[in-house]
């Protein structure tokens, strides 16, 4: 399975485009990493390929076919910040269930405690929320992961247990991912292949 952005060109203001002509494709089977600078337009690029936009231009696809805008989006995106992505008024085990419901052993391997389960997002460190939002996204109808910075708060122990186990489980899912960072350490790390962000932009 191939996820592909085509020729996408986005612009928030007329005539000022932040993307322009730009083409990625991701295998299932291996972790892309994708490098540039904050603000030149990766995250808009993210939200264009999970779905959350839809006034561009170009082709977003799985295996050359349009995503499903109906129902559970198989390309699932985790969000750099992830309090901006739970509602406050839940406590964690709906915030999670929200999405599926995932075995013990599963939440053992990314380090959910039990004792998480009944507090409020604004109760955890963002480490500990940033696990939540990676195992909501592990739903099983997930065929790709886009992840957009998710470690760039966390201290360097907890980004590699996070992506340890992340990388792991996706491989052993046939589950693509497309890893977006400025950190080129961190992509040379985790990456099969490394893509540099300002070469596919054509602006």
């Amino acid at each position: 399975m191939i996820l592909k952005a085509e020729n996408i060109s986005f612009a928030y203001k007329k005539n000022k485009p932040i993307l322009k002509d730009l083409s990625i494709s991701v295998n299932h089977d291996k972790v892309i990493g994708l490098m540039g600078d904050s603000g030149t337009g990766k995250s808009t690029l993210c939200k264009i390929m999970a779905g959350y936009m839809d006034n561009y231009g170009g082709t977003v696809s799985l295996d050359e076919k349009p995503i499903n805008k109906k129902g559970y989006c198989p390309v699932q995106l985790i969000f750099q910040h992830p309090e901006k992505t739970m509602n406050p008024k839940w406590k964690m085990n709906k915030v999670l269930s929200e999405s599926w419901n995932p075995p013990d052993e599963l939440k053992d391997i990314f380090g959910l405690k039990e004792n998480w389960m009944t507090r409020w997002p604004s109760e955890l460190s963002g480490g500990e929320l940033q696990r939540f939002s990676i195992l909501r996204a592990l739903n099983p109808k997930t065929k790709f992961i886009i992840a957009d910075e998710i470690t760039t708060m966390l201290d360097a122990v907890t980004q590699v247990q996070i992506w340890d186990s992340l990388i792991d489980y996706c491989k052993e899912n046939d589950i693509g991912i497309l890893a977006v960072s400025h950190d080129k350490d961190l992509l040379e790390v985790i990456s099969d292949d490394i893509i540099l962000f300002n070469e596919i932009n054509k602006i």
